[in-house]
């Protein structure tokens, strides 16, 4: 296993990072056991996870399989979601950040968490109050280092200008949405984490099942995120989606090669993402994922990969940048 630096903490972590957010919802306890094993046998040494993961279940059997491993492990979790029925028992306040660790940590069984993300930016919250309490939790010990997740690159810098102005603990780590089809995040906020030096995990590699094939047409009844989730639904109901996802499967199913590996590879192939998260209900999906561990992505053939969906805009509308031409 080569392991990877994560921005600029001094921590190295395996260039795959489990995703939990199946464990205790559609995989019990004892498939979420294999799952665990499979990515320790394999060397992976992060995991993520979040308070409202299952209403907190996901974390109890997280801390669980950490138990005996404990210090193997980097581990990821995050707060701002709904976490009870109260008015505060959401956000990125101070109350209810300060609760929300605390009981992370219970349920965890842990003394302190590595990477501590705001999982979505609170706009009710101003940012100070939020990064002022992260930087409590990290003089107490019990988080690491912030991080943030489903945020703007706007949003990001913002936080980091704030941190670096005030000398608080700084956003060390982001969390994007990015594969094949969802490509914004390298418009503005990979090329920021690449600059700030902030380190990068991505979830959804494989677009909620969407680049393995399974919803392809006349695969008959398929259950899944994208069958039965409405924002799952709403996230991937594009036709160039599906028209992208078409042809990626084709090129990797003509070279013998699972599309869920590819994908996988190809994300963490970017030269800003440290690790892809990767998940899934059973086992054998994880299998698949862990391969990318071992695929041959070359510079070639991710460039010919990337050609099967649109480029993202880029940042401004300046053309002659875009083409590398400057007027002076």
């Amino acid at each position: 296993m080569k392991y990877r630096l994560i921005g600029r903490t001094g921590l190295q972590v395996s260039p795959l990072c489990l995703g939990t957010m199946t464990f205790g919802n559609e995989t019990d306890e004892t498939v979420s056991a294999e799952i665990f094993q499979s990515c320790r046998d394999r060397g992976l040494n992060f995991i993520d996870t979040a308070d409202v993961y299952g209403q907190g279940r996901t974390e109890e059997i997280v801390g669980r399989l950490l138990a005996d491993c404990r210090d193997e492990w980097i581990v990821c979790s995050k707060f701002q979601g709904r976490t009870g029925p109260g008015p505060n028992d959401r956000g990125a306040s101070r109350r209810h950040l300060t609760r929300a660790i605390d009981q992370t940590l219970r349920r965890l069984q842990t003394d302190r968490i590595e990477f501590y993300f705001l999982h979505n930016f609170d706009s009710f919250t101003p940012i100070e109050e939020t990064l002022g309490a992260l930087d409590d939790l990290v003089r107490q010990g019990k988080i690491l280092y912030p991080a943030i997740s489903n945020a703007a690159a706007w949003q990001i810098m913002r936080g980091l200008g704030i941190s670096r102005e005030a000398a608080l603990a700084r956003f060390e780590c982001v969390q994007p949405m990015y594969n094949l089809v969802k490509r914004q995040a390298e418009v503005e906020i990979l090329p920021m984490a690449q600059s700030e030096e902030v380190g990068v995990i991505t979830y959804s590699p494989v677009a909620a099942g969407l680049l393995t094939g399974k919803y392809a047409a006349g695969t008959g009844s398929v259950t899944g995120r994208i069958a039965e989730n409405k924002f799952y639904i709403a996230r991937y109901d594009e036709e160039s989606y599906r028209t992208t996802a078409t042809r990626f499967v084709e090129f990797c199913r003509g070279r013998d090669w699972e599309p869920a590996t590819v994908a996988v590879a190809w994300v963490g192939s970017h030269p800003s993402v440290t690790a892809p998260i990767i998940g899934g209900r059973t086992r054998e999906h994880i299998m698949t994922a862990l391969a990318a561990l071992d695929f041959p992505m070359t510079p070639e053939l991710r460039a010919q990969i990337s050609a099967f969906s649109p480029d993202p805009p880029f940042a401004t509308d300046r053309r002659d940048e875009q083409l590398g031409m400057f007027l002076h």
